[in-house]
């Protein structure tokens, strides 16, 4: 009972998200660890995202909501998230493919299956990392809210081409020139 209440160990089924057009690329904006807290730096960065991916911990539903209006968001739920606060398909673990590529996003690294996934999300350490690992991509887009290194805020920023092929994986560094 309390398993689902506080999120336990939910998954989120697997969405299709459709590719871009042959020629043409999708920008997938990251972010995690928000804490209730969407910074003018952060909203600005947003801007003109073809899809939003959060690795948990918005602790907030206006947020959450806010974030959705800016563009598709696919987001799980971290630490500090209580399940009966947020949309169903907000769970522990979310699963989705941009064309051919499949994606996990965690909140915590260890929830995450590499076999299963191109393109691995995690939050919760506030510490950006891009890795390849196998031919996979493992990221953490740091905290734009409260961040642990001295890069700041951060986030991440994906492209991806036809097929959801993967061209570039970086950290933005918020509130750079």
């Amino acid at each position: 009972m309390f398993g689902s209440m506080f999120g336990g160990d939910k998954s989120v089924p697997s969405k299709i998200i459709a590719a871009p057009e042959p020629g043409s690329t999708m920008r997938i904006d990251i972010v995690s660890d928000t804490h209730g807290y969407l910074s003018p730096e952060l909203l600005e960065e947003l801007a003109g995202a073809d899809l939003i991916v959060h690795a948990g911990d918005f602790c907030s539903l206006d947020d959450y909501n806010y974030l959705c209006g800016i563009a598709p968001l696919q987001g799980c739920l971290g630490n500090n998230d209580y399940r009966y606060e947020y949309p169903p398909e907000v769970g522990r673990l979310v699963r989705f493919e941009v064309g051919d590529t499949r994606w996990q996003v965690a909140h915590y690294r260890e929830d995450l299956d590499l076999k299963c996934a191109d393109v691995a999300v995690c939050g919760h350490t506030h510490k950006p990392y891009v890795e390849e690992r196998r031919g996979r991509i493992v990221l953490n887009p740091g905290s734009p809210t409260f961040p642990r290194t001295t890069m700041g805020p951060t986030m991440a920023r994906v492209i991806v081409g036809e097929g959801g092929r993967l061209v570039s994986a970086d950290i933005i560094q918020l509130g750079e020139s």
